[in-house]
């Protein structure tokens, strides 16, 4: 009876140890993924822009904003998560935001709001 009752508990801590490792790495997979710089292709670029451009509003910035990567998106700026499209056709934005402005698409990291990389339309 002791030893079913022993492996019982041992059981119970395993399955509740493997459940919070679990949890952790879940988590860590929703807040991580995003830093402050994205390096696309040309291509991965014309596809976001072709995704986005669609969809987005072209915000007005404030007159000293410098649209450049690692610089933080201002307040007034609104971000939105990237459309399903450009997610599934550029794996690597799916974790970021973005926004629009001078016609140009800004993929945002949504931790700091630092802008890391910049569409601009190819024409």
């Amino acid at each position: 009876m002791k030893k079913s009752a022993s492996l019982a508990l041992a059981a119970a801590l395993v399955l509740t140890g493997a459940t919070a490792a679990s949890a952790r790495g879940h988590m860590s997979n929703k807040t991580t993924g995003a830093s402050d710089t994205l390096t696309l292709t040309d291509e991965q670029q014309q596809s976001i822009w072709n995704d986005v451009s669609r969809h987005a509003t072209n915000q007005t910035a404030p007159a000293d904003f410098n649209v450049a990567v690692g610089t933080e998106v201002p307040s007034v700026i609104n971000t939105y998560p990237l459309p399903r499209r450009a997610a599934r056709d550029v794996p690597a934005v799916r974790p970021y935001r973005y926004a629009m402005t001078q016609d140009k698409v800004l993929i945002v990291n949504p931790s700091d709001h630092k802008i890391a990389d910049v569409v601009a339309s190819s024409k």
